[in-house]
């Protein structure tokens, strides 16, 4: 049986709220998941997603796993 490698995950916490932002980049902190400021989400590590926090990195605090 072939074996799973583990996948890379980042942990992502909104630090300051969205309100204020363009409409496109309070879209990006919805579709991440984040809802309030503190909130925390993790996610598998993608090119896609390292996309999506290049647009918000002014917004959030990212922990590699």
């Amino acid at each position: 049986m072939a074996r799973k490698a583990k996948q890379k995950t980042v942990q992502i916490t909104l630090l300051r709220s969205s309100l204020g932002s363009s409409g496109r980049q309070r879209g990006t902190v919805r579709a991440l998941g984040l809802r309030r400021p503190r909130h925390t989400v993790e996610h598998v590590d993608t090119p896609q997603l390292r996309g999506m926090l290049e647009k918000v990195a002014h917004l959030v605090e990212i922990k590699r796993r």
